[in-house]
């Protein structure tokens, strides 16, 4: 395994292997970038900090447009992928905002989780899309905040903020596509799984390997449902 695949969590590494396979290096930089942003909100212990940390992201990724990048493995990975795929970088800005809103006071607040999601969620859905090359479908926003909402109700050590996430990932689950193209499987993946974890709620904590979800993954890749 490459050190970029070993940088993202095994329920996305299985999804690249879904997409077509010209989009498999975009995607795994995307969600390097996503890991790296959720590690500098992990290890925030003053918000402020935190804040100066992203910013230099934010600030980093809009300068792309202007020169080469910093000596960073995954900036200059996206100077790359960037142009050929005709994509401004601030595309990929709204991942930023969404971790911010990570750093207000717990337990976070619903306003709070709803940037987070919009941000993180439907933005990285939106980039991920532009990396794939195609016009996504308008319901790609409600599953990509459906993702993430999951992704914090399992991963925040705060109940209440769990508790608010998980509710706001079932309120959207009916918005989600039914039935993905080939080209979007990779994201149709971790919506089905999204919707299944947020189905079962709080007291069944997801296992990511485990046999049933990767069925799941296969049937959804034959079927596209």
């Amino acid at each position: 395994m490459s050190a970029e695949a070993a940088a993202v969590d095994p329920e996305r590494r299985l999804a690249v292997a879904y997409a077509p396979e010209r989009a498999r290096g975009a995607l795994l930089a995307l969600w390097r970038l996503d890991a790296t942003l959720a590690d500098v909100v992990r290890t925030t212990t003053e918000p402020t900090i935190g804040r100066m940390r992203l910013t230099w992201w934010y600030d980093a990724l809009l300068a792309l447009d202007d020169g080469p990048p910093p000596p960073e493995p995954l900036l200059a990975a996206f100077a790359d992928i960037l142009p050929e795929r005709g994509i401004p970088p601030a595309r990929l800005t709204p991942l930023i905002d969404g971790w911010e809103a990570l750093l207000d006071p717990l337990p976070l607040k619903p306003d709070a989780i709803d940037d987070y999601a919009r941000g993180r969620g439907a933005g990285q859905f939106r980039a991920a899309a532009a990396l794939i090359g195609v016009d996504p479908p308008e319901a790609i926003d409600a599953a990509g905040r459906l993702w993430a909402l999951v992704d914090l109700a399992f991963h925040i050590s705060d109940p209440v903020t769990a508790e608010r996430a998980i509710a706001a990932a079932r309120a959207v689950a009916g918005q989600v596509p039914r039935r993905w193209p080939p080209t979007l499987r990779a994201l149709g993946l971790l919506t089905v799984l999204a919707c299944r974890d947020a189905r079962a709620g709080l007291a069944r904590r997801p296992r990511p390997g485990a046999p049933g979800r990767v069925l799941r993954g296969l049937w959804h890749a034959m079927s596209g449902v």
